[in-house]
């Protein structure tokens, strides 16, 4: 009887880009698909910050570059992505929050939060598939979302509108591009330890509503997404697409 053996885990020959990549979930991803195998790409605003970043990687023996990017600018997306060999791995990391009150939204906070967290997710998408698709090869596409493109909460409408936008475009996305091979999904968050969320989380009657919902009974820590991301982007999720990876500790159980 021939036994039956897991899929590999390891991604090594592979090409991968990191948006947000220099801070919080986009680094913990950045580090995960090097500790597999990967060559990885960061994109990110700053360079000082990437230059860090890299170099610290490269110190570690890890394979990785970095370009200073506007994501929101789809056309120098385009550009930068057009001109290197394709990416077979994608991570959307890149995300932001403006929270308030349904009443107190403004226009200015509202396309602040759906330029970052849904059009440059759809744009720097679109430019990697496309790559992928005129190469012919198979890929995996990660959309870092949240609990919140799951349910609701105070003071998060329009950053829960933005993450459960994600999810529907995955959807569609994993719905077109799997005759090609191309998976889509996403990884929804708790709420992680990272310096987003400091703030709101020093709050101690706001930081006990958290963990009060986490039936863990903790936070989230970058760590806790690193498995998760690799599992994704590797063989062993060969027929997953289309769906969610809730890591939030049981929060959205009921």
């Amino acid at each position: 009887m021939a036994l039956p053996r897991t899929p590999s885990f390891r991604l090594d020959g592979k090409r991968a880009l990191v948006t947000g990549g220099t801070r919080g979930i986009g680094l913990g991803a950045a580090v995960a698909l090097a500790e597999a195998g990967a060559a990885v790409t960061i994109a990110a605003r700053t360079a000082s910050d990437i230059e860090a970043v890299v170099n610290e990687m490269a110190e570690a023996g890890f394979t990785a570059e970095g370009v200073a990017l506007d994501i929101t600018d789809s056309e120098t997306v385009k550009a930068f992505v057009g001109d290197v060999e394709p990416f077979d791995i994608l991570v959307n990391s890149a995300g932001t929050a403006r929270h308030s009150t349904f009443g107190d939204i403004t226009p200015e906070n509202y396309h602040a939060v759906m330029d970052v967290n849904l059009a440059a997710t759809i744009f720097v998408s679109q430019a990697v598939v496309g790559k992928l698709l005129a190469a012919g090869k198979p890929g995996s596409i990660i959309h870092i979302s949240s609990q919140m493109g799951h349910v609701g909460g105070p003071n998060r409408a329009v950053y829960a509108a933005s993450k459960h936008a994600v999810e529907g475009l995955t959807k569609a996305m994993a719905i077109e591009l799997g005759p090609y091979n191309i998976r889509v999904n996403t990884v929804c968050p708790t709420f992680v330890e990272t310096e987003l969320t400091a703030r709101n989380l020093s709050d101690p009657d706001f930081r006990s509503w958290v963990l009060s919902k986490i039936k863990l009974g903790r936070l989230g820590r970058v760590e806790d997404l690193m498995g998760p991301m690799v599992f994704l982007a590797s063989d062993a999720a060969a027929l997953i697409t289309g769906t969610s990876l809730l890591v939030d500790g049981g929060w959205t159980a009921e």
